[in-house]
């Protein structure tokens, strides 16, 4: 290969990269501009929001989200959103954990009946079921309660959450379990000793989705939750929205104060979420 010919050929290469990176800037770009516009004007006026097209306004009206913590009730909606997801994830990763580390490690009947049973359940989406689910919470007197609003989301949580930890824990080496057998660790021992720690990748996976999908729900706090003092985050947006006239600053600065914690969350957690997926499919 001549000079040219490699001269020629890094040109090609420098060219076909810069385009793909061009690309991926421009979808990245697409997808950000939404938050962007969410922010901007978040800190604009009523009449603003529909003059000035600017992402930069000419003044910042941060009095916007102070209104909206106080007016909106932001302060309780948040706290109660904070103790849901909470509650959730943890209840999530303990049961989802212990169930997947059964499927993977003990042998037992019906395992794989079991095991396909729970994967069925992600072929139904929680609002699929909501009259079921609703005459079975007003038999258990689970209506307007903070139960009735946790388990069914734990509920909803547990099969792709059992999925990913269960194919991690397949993979794990058989000889580390031989080795705390010797130094005398049960079955619990192991799991909460060995398993649960070396299974951090995938279970930063489990509460970054649970995270998102607990403190992003509305649906089922509409239909289980009647009490304003038991609503979740998501429920106070619609403080700001009327039937003739809606409050876009206060409901974009609501929004972004909603958005605040998930991108924090995203942001400590992003590097297990490559890592997490992918562990339990790399043969060990």
């Amino acid at each position: 290969m001549t000079m040219y010919s490699v001269a020629q050929y890094r040109a090609k290469r420098f060219g076909l990269k810069l385009a793909v990176q061009l690309f991926c800037a421009a979808v990245a770009a697409t997808c950000l501009f939404p938050l962007f516009w969410m922010v901007s004007s978040s800190f604009k006026t009523q009449e603003t929001v529909f003059s000035d097209f600017s992402l930069i306004p000419a003044k910042f009206h941060w009095n916007n989200y102070a209104e909206a913590w106080t007016k909106g009730g932001f302060g309780t909606y948040f706290l109660n959103s904070l103790f849901y997801t909470t509650v959730v994830v943890t209840g999530i990763v303990l049961i989802g954990s212990l169930a997947a580390y059964a499927f993977a490690r003990l042998r037992f009947p019906g395992r794989q009946f079991l095991f396909m049973l729970f994967l069925a359940t992600m072929m139904i989406p929680i609002p699929g079921a909501f009259i079921a689910l609703y005459v079975l919470l007003n038999k258990l007197g689970l209506i307007n309660t903070h139960w009735g609003y946790i388990l069914p989301q734990i509920n909803g949580g547990l099969a792709l959450s059992i999925f990913l930890l269960k194919t991690f824990f397949e993979k794990l080496p058989k000889d580390l379990e031989d080795s705390a057998r010797i130094d005398g660790c049960g079955k619990w021992g192991i799991y909460w000793n060995l398993a649960l720690p070396l299974a951090k990748p995938a279970i930063a996976v489990v509460i970054i989705f649970n995270v998102l999908a607990v403190w992003n729900e509305y649906l089922l706090a509409m239909l289980v939750l009647t009490d304003k003092e038991l609503m979740p985050l998501q429920r106070g947006l619609m403080v700001f929205q009327g039937a003739h006239i809606t409050q876009y600053p206060l409901l974009m600065a609501g929004m972004t104060l909603s958005v605040i914690p998930i991108i924090v969350v995203y942001l400590l957690m992003q590097r297990y979420i490559i890592e997490g997926i992918t562990a339990g499919a790399i043969k060990g």
